[in-house]
């Protein structure tokens, strides 16, 4: 079998209430992949949707049993009395195409569009090309609407940041939604860039969750802030013992995804 076209594998129909889309694929930090695989994990999820395309990395994943899977992105449904039924994006990667990210973006959007979805919160990082230690939240939206509710929320819009737009699926599903009538705004959490980021993970995740009215057992995740807070503090005593470093514009790290 030759994969020339993208495939979606439907393994379940489900009846949800109004959902709300999340998307956390792979970016920088892996911010919004681990947010949307924390609540994977710590929610109760069903897989309904599982996504392969050759405009995906030409690789397999080995798993803890040796054995291996093509790389994919997969859709979980999340169904509750107390808060808004959710659909949720999670992969092991993005595309590697400019024509894959739109097709992965539109694919994402009709099954969306299926479930009856009004609203979309795309999750990432903000790479900032710094160590640091903040834990701010900026927001972009598709309808200046959302501002004021997300600002509430702790959600930070800042003037002409971020600088570069948003790259990859986290950007267009906003621009593309638009197009459809759907509300949709993108949650990032700042980091350096240069490291997976579990902290501002921790940030964005408690932030989505107050927008959400619920919660999110963050504990796996604050374990592994910790780790790299300790791995952070090696870095920046191994900077200062070095001395500054000028950053040229060829290595700007401000890239969102």
């Amino acid at each position: 079998m030759q994969m020339k076209e993208t495939i979606v594998k439907i393994l379940n129909e489900v009846e949800l209430e109004d959902p709300i889309l999340i998307e956390g694929l792979p970016g920088v930090g892996h911010v919004g992949k681990l947010v949307a695989e924390q609540m994977v994990e710590e929610l109760e999820t069903e897989k309904i949707v599982e996504i392969y395309s050759p405009h995906f990395p030409p690789q397999v994943i080995v798993k803890d049993d040796f054995s291996v899977e093509l790389v994919k992105n997969e859709f979980y449904a999340h169904k509750s009395d107390t808060h808004n039924d959710l659909l949720i994006v999670v992969g092991d990667h993005q595309s590697v195409t400019n024509e894959g990210h739109y097709e992965i973006s539109g694919i994402i959007l009709n099954i969306a569009t299926e479930y009856n979805v009004k609203r979309i919160y795309t999750l990432g990082g903000y790479g900032t090309g710094q160590l640091t230690e903040s834990e701010s939240v900026l927001g972009a939206v598709n309808n200046t609407d959302m501002i004021e509710e997300l600002k509430g929320y702790g959600v930070e819009f800042k003037e002409n940041e971020p600088a570069g737009g948003i790259v990859g699926v986290s950007g267009l599903l906003l621009g593309l939604s638009k197009i459809r009538g759907i509300d949709a705004a993108c949650l990032m959490g700042t980091t350096s860039g240069y490291l997976v980021d579990p902290k501002s993970a921790q940030a964005v995740l408690s932030v989505l969750s107050s927008i959400l009215d619920m919660q999110v057992d963050t504990q796996s995740l604050e374990e592994r802030a910790k780790d790299m807070e300790r791995i952070m503090a090696k870095i920046l005593e191994m900077e200062q013992m070095q001395g500054p470093r000028d950053i040229g514009a060829d290595e700007d790290l401000r890239y969102i995804g």
